[in-house]
């Protein structure tokens, strides 16, 4: 499934469509709780609490899996963004070490890497963007396999090598952010325990004929908080939750 269609969606929005499905789905609860009082259910207060109770500890648990693995995958991508400015600055240093025009025209590249790699942070674009890096990458590895073939040094060796990794660099950061997301099986089985948790919640609420709102609109919101947060931590350049490209901005300075 595209999951470019949930990132299009502003965060506020978000937020406010996953309250409102809590609470659809407590009401939903309340009126079952309605059904069973009106056929005088005895058993029902005491079989609903452990249910409730259960039901919460496996929501707590989910929420849980689903933030950490949205934070470990947040942390991989702003190391990633380090990594490459690093990659990045060393190759632009060892250019040097070719010499003449070569040196200036991988100069050059590097430059218009950084650039293009700095447009496509806000995740519009980041189609042409790949195409124009993997174009750079192809006449960056042009210009300094000629200069090995012509002038086979260690010294030209070492460029190789970190263009090299400039390169794969590239193929880390595309994984990172496009491609090692959370599964949709999981959104899946977080939502299907959210909406069973507030069920059975407004059914013990119904269960006593008052809605409570005071209680349950202030619990339904907290969720819903998490839940989007886990989802901003997901998107790998758009929400409130952004990785910094500080690195990159100040290896772009340094270049000028």
């Amino acid at each position: 499934m595209d999951v470019r269609f949930f990132e299009s969606v502003p965060i506020f929005w978000l937020f406010i469509g996953i309250a409102l499905l809590m609470l659809a789905f407590c009401e939903v609860g309340f009126q079952f709780g309605l059904h069973a009082r009106t056929q005088q259910d005895k058993e029902a207060p005491s079989s609903l609490g452990p249910m409730v109770g259960g039901l919460l500890g496996m929501l707590a648990f989910v929420l849980a899996f689903t933030f950490s693995m949205a934070t470990s995958q947040y942390e991989f991508r702003r190391n990633n963004v380090l990594q490459e400015a690093n990659i990045i600055g060393t190759a632009y240093l060892r250019a040097d070490l070719l010499g003449g025009a070569a040196s200036n025209e991988v100069k050059s590249l590097l430059r218009e890497y950084v650039d293009v790699r700095l447009e496509a942070v806000g995740g519009k674009g980041v189609d042409k963007a790949i195409a124009k890096s993997v174009e750079i990458h192809n006449r960056l590895w042009k210009q300094v396999s000629k200069a090995a073939i012509e002038k086979p040094s260690p010294t030209t060796s070492l460029v190789v090598q970190v263009i090299n990794d400039v390169i794969d660099m590239h193929e880390i950061r595309i994984t990172g952010a496009l491609r090692n997301r959370i599964p949709f099986s999981i959104w899946i089985s977080l939502a299907a325990i959210t909406a069973l948790a507030m069920i059975a919640i407004g059914t013990q609420v119904g269960y006593t004929g008052k809605r409570r709102l005071i209680a349950v609109i202030p619990m339904a919101l907290a969720f819903a908080v998490l839940v989007t947060l886990v989802v901003d931590l997901n998107r790998p350049q758009s929400g409130l939750i952004t990785v910094s490209q500080q690195s990159m901005v100040d290896l772009r300075s340094s270049m000028d």
